[in-house]
């Protein structure tokens, strides 16, 4: 991971990056922000000659390299930052290691008023604008290694500095955890990276159950969909409880390690990344383990339920009844359908035996959450106003973005089923809605302080994007941190 270091006294100005505000108005021209250190001689004042002339708008993730032979600095870096606020510094860190991603170190001059939030925003971008994964040899891989926040007053911004490390941290290790192919990455293996993480944490209490366990308790949705896999499946049972904990939440994330879609089978193009149908498993774990490296006062159990879907002999059949952790039965009509049998047992689990103040989950659930609200948002349901208000505002401020979608009472009735308690997947359209009502039903007496966000959709990104990279975006992490910061 990239090395970022405060320091009032920076020492290596070969690559100088200077902070530049948009206008106020349209038509105002961006200025650069006066920085809490000296600079060296002309610096500041060259700057503002060449802004004009570059046409340079300081709207935030522009970046203009100017060289300046045989000075020091001997590049120059404009860095635009739109408003100055934690959004616009989190897109102007992943702007500049992009930009900067030949040289081997870069000091960056913070303006004297830099809140504590825009350096948080300023840090995330850097280290994940940078993320990359690959597992053969990579011979482009940048040369940027390093990264100085110059700044007259360092201690005031280090325990800043170390939440966006540890976010960023968790981030990728959940970018990791889904972009890993599905020929290393079975339910075993995940269960065993979470294990390999927990171990350097202390206070974290982990149990892995197996197929032999899931049968013997009644899991019969994990089993079900895990039954085609030679691959058999786990649930991965996370807890960060400190002894100061006044709130309990579960979060429960969906861990479908990859899915053919079943005897439903996908047609190829739908398949081809199905790696990342675990991406909600990935979020939460990652978010726990960041609650325990950040010491949070709340308590947090993790509920991964990890399956193969796979086809063979043994896979379910569309038709087949499930019976699920406490009783209730699901018809399965298309075993595309898997992430929510899988997920029911683990909310059902939660509510029974767990008993918290608050449960979340997140999946990839749907493609229908990509028709309604795009690329980048996932599609948020509750029943709870409160909990909907100050998840969203976390989301939000973490950089993540999610859309409140209703849970329609009238579309409950689409639910039954002829020979089961439930229909696991009526085909009346509204597709991320019913599967959300479905799931509502495992709750219980907790449905009022229950919370699912589908977010098949932003977990991935076709490109880079401010301080997303192709590929795996760890969405939800970020989000779920923030929230959980402010249950104390």
């Amino acid at each position: 991971m990239l090395a970022i270091r405060l320091t009032a006294e920076p020492d290596r100005l070969d690559t100088l990056a200077l902070p530049v505000r948009a206008g106020v108005t349209d038509d105002a021209p961006a200025e650069p922000i006066p920085t809490s250190v000296t600079l060296p001689d002309q610096v500041a004042s060259e700057a503002a000659e060449l802004l004009p002339l570059a046409r340079f708008t300081g709207r935030a993730s522009e970046v203009r390299v100017q060289l300046r032979p045989g000075r020091s600095p001997s590049r120059l870096l404009l860095v635009g930052v739109g408003e100055a606020d934690e959004a616009g510094w989190r897109a102007a860190g992943a702007a500049l290691v992009r930009a900067g991603k030949d040289e081997t170190h870069i000091t960056l001059a913070l303006p004297a008023g830099a809140t504590p939030e825009a350096v948080r925003g300023l840090v995330e971008g850097l280290l994940l604008g940078s993320y990359r994964f690959r597992l053969g040899d990579d011979a482009d891989a940048p040369k940027l290694a390093g990264v100085d926040l110059a700044v007259s007053a360092p201690e005031t911004y280090e325990p800043a500095v170390e939440v966006a490390r540890t976010t960023a941290r968790m981030t990728r290790l959940a970018r990791d955890l889904t972009n890993m192919p599905s020929s290393v990455k079975n339910p075993q293996w995940f269960a065993a990276q979470v294990a390999e993480a927990a171990a350097d944490l202390p206070g974290l209490g982990l149990r892995v159950r197996e197929p032999e366990e899931l049968a013997a308790e009644g899991f019969g949705g994990i089993l079900t969909v895990g039954g085609g896999s030679a691959s058999g499946p786990r649930l991965v049972e996370l807890d960060w409880h400190p002894s100061d904990a006044r709130t309990h939440v579960v979060l429960v994330g969906k861990g479908i390690t990859f899915d053919t879609g079943g005897i439903s089978i996908k047609p190829v193009p739908a398949m081809k990344l199905m790696r990342k149908d675990m991406a909600g498993a990935a979020a939460v774990v990652a978010a726990t383990l960041g609650a325990a490296a950040m010491r949070l006062p709340v308590r947090v159990t993790t509920l991964a339920p990890l399956a193969e879907n796979m086809v063979s002999g043994a896979a379910f059949r569309p038709g087949d009844i499930v019976r699920h952790y406490g009783g209730l039965t699901s018809e399965t009509t298309n075993s595309d359908a898997e992430g929510r049998l899988v997920l029911a047992d683990a909310l059902a689990y939660a509510v029974q035996e767990l008993k918290p103040d608050l449960l979340i989950d997140l999946a990839t659930l749907t493609g229908a959450n990509a028709v309604a609200l795009g690329s980048r948002t996932g599609a948020l349901y509750s029943d709870n106003d409160q909990l909907a208000k100050d998840l969203l505002a976390a989301i939000d401020a973490a950089g993540e973005s999610a859309w409140r979608m209703p849970l329609a009472a009238d579309y409950v009735e689409h639910l039954g089923s002829d020979l089961a308690d439930l229909h696991s997947a009526p085909t009346q359209g509204a597709g991320s809605v019913l599967a959300a009502l479905y799931l509502r039903e495992f709750t219980g007496e907790m449905c009022d302080r229950w919370l699912h966000i589908d977010m098949s959709a932003p977990s991935w990104s076709d490109r880079d994007h401010a301080e997303l990279t192709r590929g795996a975006t760890g969405w939800g992490v970020r989000g779920l941190l923030r929230w959980l910061a402010t249950l104390t």
